[in-house]
């Protein structure tokens, strides 16, 4: 029955602040803004196949929560030079002071982390080539290869 998540949303304290970063900042598409109710949509990827919704409340009902956006690896790659660029400050899973991608080895998957400006934990990731491997935890993407390299 369920084939994905189409929607998604979260609760900001300024509607325009947060349109300003969701749409000039990230470059996401606006689907529709309501004005009266305090809420603007986004086209997630292409039009139709997902949304993110804005919804503007008091500051004391903005609860942080996280998300993840799907992207390519090519992309991934550039994300640390893409939230550098664009003022925002990349960060690991580890939160250990580096800026560099790291691989989920259960999945495997890459990722790198950033904020919004309500505190929302945002997230790039993309799946890589490779056999999970749960037992390596979360490591480097330069050891990740190694290991797919050593494999082969």
């Amino acid at each position: 029955m369920i084939t994905g998540l189409f929607e998604t949303h979260i609760n900001v304290r300024n509607l325009e602040r947060s349109m300003k970063f969701y749409g000039e900042t990230l470059g996401l598409e606006l689907g529709r803004f309501e004005e009266n109710r305090r809420v603007a949509f986004y086209w997630l990827g292409q039009r139709g196949e997902a949304m993110l919704g804005l919804w503007e409340v008091p500051e004391e009902k903005v609860q942080r929560q996280h998300f993840a956006f799907r992207t390519t690896l090519e992309q991934l790659l550039e994300a640390e030079t893409y939230l550098k660029e664009r003022g925002l400050e990349p960060h690991n899973f580890l939160n250990d002071g580096t800026t560099h991608p790291m691989v989920f080895a259960w999945m495997p998957a890459l990722a790198i982390y950033f904020t919004d400006p309500d505190g929302h934990s945002l997230e790039f990731i993309c799946m890589i080539e490779g056999k999970p491997q749960p037992n390596l935890g979360i490591i480097n993407l330069d050891d990740w290869q190694t290991l797919q390299t050593k494999k082969g």
